[in-house]
């Protein structure tokens, strides 16, 4: 199973983390099958940059947002669902 989750970079007590798309038995630093942006928690408002597209490909193929990525995808404005999106009818 395909999860997003971050993985923790940077030096101690100063955290950079990027957004990934993991297997969910790879361990929190390990193996990383695509990198989708990147999030840095130290700076004034939570800097943040991520690749919507991707993410939404991945989120549309079943891949799970770990707690703390769908609480990002949220604040970026996106859909944090997993599954397939249906078009919104305009009926």
């Amino acid at each position: 199973m395909v999860v997003l989750r971050l993985k923790r970079m940077g030096r101690r007590h100063r955290p950079f983390y990027r957004v990934n798309a993991m297997d969910k038995r790879a361990p929190r630093d390990g193996r990383v099958i695509e990198e989708l942006g990147w999030f840095d928690p130290v700076k004034g408002n939570d800097e943040y940059s991520l690749k919507n597209e991707r993410i939404e490909y991945w989120l549309s193929v079943g891949a799970q947002p770990s707690d703390t990525v769908r609480s990002l995808l949220k604040r970026a404005g996106i859909d944090p669902t997993p599954g397939k999106k249906k078009a919104a009818s305009g009926s």
